[in-house]
């Protein structure tokens, strides 16, 4: 392994979900193509790694040979520790891959987890006092086993120090590039975005699904007509005032039924769906950042700006940037 060349180890085990390792693999395979292509450098080496060395078979039935025993992998080789996750939490009762995971994280640059991966970490004792994000289903379990974790649901990817997680699978991709990026540029990311077709990633605060989805509020619930009014028509009038007279609740009684129901402020349910316009025409459209926030309700560019920063950790002018494309591809051999 050259000087320059940085090893990721990849951790799998019985019942792994194949995209979890099958994603960030193909975009640190494809940085390191995109690397050595432009100016002769190293990227990336990839170790797939399982507890005792041995094939494992992923949730979908096929079979992976691993490279080495996570067991008796050199910590100081390591510049990436990345585990995958699974369905269930039977790999939990893993002792021996418990038991490596600090070992190995001891000697990385940085650790990270896909998906139900941050559980595996939580059990290690990795995420204590960190900010962390797993798939949505799982974030109320990882919450409740492990206290001194502090879980944000509903994000892409969170990163907290030398420690990143993300959601599941495909957010798993988003990961991978958001570290290419740190590691090799943003160009170099944009490149191999576009070579696997797939954005440039997504905001690591972006939802993991839409505010619509995210907030099911049951039909025969008196928010409900707001709720959908609200996605329907984000521009439209939908002060908490003028919510509580459409509904014929008082305020308070709204922002009770919306914190229990829709899990968060009538106001914050607001400006979520009006990003989620605006990122809309951002990727659609050519409209000046002006007319999207007129168009969705903002008002004015910089209290669109304000809000972007706020849900997305990013500028609409950021968010159009990483979503325009732009930048040649490069000539690899496919297949």
């Amino acid at each position: 392994m050259s000087a320059t060349e940085r090893q990721v180890v990849l951790v799998g085990f019985e019942g792994v979900q194949l995209l979890d390792l099958a994603g960030p693999a193909d975009v640190f395979d494809a940085a390191s193509r995109v690397v050595a292509a432009a100016d002769g450098g190293a990227g990336y080496r990839l170790t797939i790694a399982t507890s005792g060395g041995g094939a494992v078979r992923a949730s979908s039935g096929m079979r992976i040979l691993p490279d080495a025993n996570l067991g008796a992998i050199d910590p100081a080789g390591v510049d990436t520790l990345l585990v995958a996750g699974g369905r269930g939490r039977t790999v939990l009762e893993d002792s021996d891959l418990v038991a490596a995971l600090p070992r190995v994280a001891a000697g990385a640059r940085r650790v990270g987890s896909v998906c139900g991966g941050a559980f595996l970490l939580a059990a290690a004792g990795l995420l204590d006092g960190r900010r962390v994000t797993t798939h949505w289903a799982g974030c109320d379990d990882l919450a409740r086993r492990y206290p001194a974790v502090a879980v944000e649901p509903d994000r892409i990817y969170v990163r907290d120090g030398d420690v990143v997680t993300s959601a599941a699978v495909t957010a798993g991709i988003d990961l991978a590039l958001a570290l290419v990026e740190e590691d090799h540029g943003v160009e170099t990311a944009r490149t191999v975005a576009r070579w696997l077709v797939v954005f440039l990633q997504r905001p690591g605060g972006q939802s993991q699904f839409s505010q619509r989805l995210a907030a099911p509020v049951p039909s025969e619930s008196p928010i409900r007509p707001l709720v959908d009014g609200i996605v329907a028509e984000p521009a439209g009038d939908h002060r908490v005032s003028v919510l509580a007279e459409r509904a014929s609740l008082s305020e308070r009684q709204l922002s009770r039924l919306f914190a229990r129901q829709a899990r968060t402020t009538p106001a914050r349910f607001v400006e979520r769906v009006r990003v989620e316009a605006a990122r809309a025409q951002l990727e659609a459209s050519r409209s000046s950042v002006d007319a999207v926030a007129a168009g969705c309700g903002f008002g004015s560019a910089e209290t669109m700006r304000r809000a972007f920063l706020r849900v997305l950790g990013v500028g609409p002018g950021e968010y159009r940037h990483r979503f325009g494309g732009g930048g040649d591809t490069f000539a690899v051999e496919s297949g």
